[in-house]
């Protein structure tokens, strides 16, 4: 197993320094940023056992500061949307930003994407990166605490989340990658098969907000329970797809919440990379880049619209103006503990 490496990656506009460390285990080969705790390049064997990189992201820190779509970051404090930047909780309104129409995404204006980290242990395969919310931030309650451990583990990169509050807080978090499995450089992935393990999905209205209730796929373009090409049905004319420009949906993944079980698999047939998703988390938002202007990326590479495939786990989005769904509420002096892992393998073409 190499050393870990650590070396600086600029600095944000308040001066704060940021770094990027470096993790490899032999197999995979993991770059994160402590701006967002960011997974900037994930290199996973291919089927000459090269190493691909398969995430998208960017040469400087300049483009992650101002550019958007939160390439391979970690979000919160509550990922998705909340319906009109609104929610109630212990009898009390909470107000947050509205940044993405007329609804709070992604934990806001300044949200954990966009907060410098502390690194608190570094090896070889392992980083444990912190992160200190304090109360009212974004308009949140309570003093949140805050831990990612990333592990590499064989062929898998696991993410471990943990956190604590001093008062009752909705408590959401996910890693943003952008998942290319031909190579962050290739271009549109219509081609790279996928497979959700979900039976059901929660429709949304026109600004991405769940209506309630969680509808069953079969008979349905959202029904992706055996693999298909992300462009299988990308384009008919239904409604879900049509209003998002494609899939930018929560599926309510199969088996118990808590327990780690299959979310997603995805393949390449170009480099026959294999992708398996695992999470302990209730749903897991497949979201096909969109709306991914084109920019400049890693190394001379361009990307796009459905360039990559994002997998993002999670609570349901808007969960908590929404109690029917799992909540997504950390009691005071609980403990978060959720974990996902991505598995890759390489399998023919």
């Amino acid at each position: 197993m190499a050393q870990p490496s650590r070396r600086p990656f600029g600095r944000t506009p308040t001066g704060e320094p940021v770094e990027l460390l470096g993790l490899d285990n032999g197999v995979l080969r993991c770059e994160i940023l402590t701006f967002g705790a960011t997974v900037r390049v994930l290199e996973v064997p291919g089927l000459a056992g090269e190493r691909v990189d398969v995430v998208l992201g960017y040469d400087d820190l300049e483009s992650y500061l101002r550019r958007d779509g939160y390439l391979g970051a970690v979000v919160g404090r509550c990922a998705n949307r909340i319906a009109r930047g609104r929610f109630a909780l212990n009898g009390q309104e909470y107000a947050l930003a509205v940044n993405n129409g007329p609804n709070h995404l992604h934990g806001g204006r300044v949200g954990f994407s966009h907060r410098v980290w502390r690194v608190e242990e570094l090896e070889g395969d392992r980083a444990v990166l912190a992160l200190f919310s304090p109360d009212g931030e974004e308009g949140y309650p309570g003093n949140l605490d805050v831990r990612v451990i990333y592990r590499l583990d064989g062929p898998s990169l696991e993410l471990k989340y943990e956190a604590r509050s001093d008062q009752d807080t909705p408590c959401n978090l996910t890693n943003h990658s952008y998942f290319n499995l031909s190579g962050q450089s290739s271009g549109p992935v219509l081609d790279q098969e996928i497979q959700i393990f979900a039976q059901g999905y929660t429709p949304t209205d026109e600004t991405s907000i769940p209506l309630g209730n969680i509808q069953l796929v079969e008979g349905t373009p959202m029904d992706l329970r055996r693999p298909i090409p992300i462009g299988t049905h990308i384009e008919e004319d239904f409604a879900q797809l049509r209003q998002a420009g494609g899939y930018d949906h929560n599926y309510a993944v199969d088996g118990p919440m808590g327990m780690l079980r299959p979310a997603a698999w995805a393949r390449s047939p170009r480099t026959g990379i294999v992708l398996e998703t695992q999470t302990t988390l209730p749903g897991v938002q497949l979201y096909t880049a969109n709306g991914l202007g084109e920019r400049a990326g890693k190394d001379g590479s361009v990307y796009g619209p459905r360039h990559a495939f994002c997998l993002e786990t999670q609570f349901f989005p808007d969960s908590p103006n929404q109690p029917q769904f799992p909540s997504c509420v950390l009691r005071a002096g609980e403990r978060y503990e959720q974990v996902t892992r991505y598995q890759f393998s390489a399998g023919t073409v």
